[in-house]
């Protein structure tokens, strides 16, 4: 593992930029030794909320000691019921030269990985998808999206948890809630689960 920067982010926070692939592992890393108090994954880097005192260059050797070849994170694996009703069904399926049965049949096909959760409170952003669906995002994004809509986009899978505006490309809808703040752990997804779509006729 090269090494990793450590980037101070305002007074007490700092940014390990990560490479692609990575962050989760070392934002797994960094929680199990217990020295911070919040710690979120992205894309490519992970923002750490550093104890009182701690400096940049404290921070820096922390993540220097971090061992080689960190292990893989192993959440729990959710299944999500989708019926695949989505506006732009068919129009992916046009796009990329696919049937709406093949395109159904591909994003229900894999086993994804919640990589890292941002945009809105439980939007998770799931890896995985099969490069014959990897589209970029539209070129005018909704202005309202219904909770639930099962979407993607570049390299990606999502379920947006509330209604919003949002440029992903969507698929279908999930009736399962994705964010309730009366729950014990509010966000369903959480980076390191296993994401499975199962087809659910409506």
């Amino acid at each position: 593992m090269r090494r990793l920067e450590v980037l101070q982010y305002g007074p007490h926070a700092a940014i390990v930029e990560c490479p692609n692939g990575l962050a989760l592992q070392v934002a797994q890393a960094l929680i199990e030794t217990g020295r911070f108090m919040e710690v979120v994954p992205a894309e490519r880097s992970v923002l750490v909320q550093l104890p009182s005192g701690m400096t940049r260059a404290e921070m820096q050797g922390i993540v220097d000691s971090l061992p080689e070849g960190l292990p893989q994170v192993v959440g729990r694996e959710l299944v999500v019921p989708v019926v695949y009703d989505g506006e732009d069904l068919e129009l992916v399926a046009a796009v990329t030269g696919l049937t709406v049965e093949q395109v159904i049949a591909l994003h229900s096909g894999v086993t994804y990985l919640a990589a890292f959760a941002g945009f809105a409170p439980g939007y998770v952003y799931c890896t995985g998808l099969d490069p014959r669906l990897q589209l970029p995002r539209r070129p005018s994004p909704r202005t309202a999206v219904p909770a639930g809509s099962v979407a993607i986009a570049d390299a990606y899978s999502a379920i947006y948890p509330t209604a919003s505006p949002g440029g992903w490309h969507l698929l279908g809808h999930t009736d399962l809630t994705l964010f309730d703040m009366k729950r014990p752990e509010a966000a369903l997804i959480r980076p390191g689960d296993r994401v499975r779509y199962t087809v659910r006729t409506p």
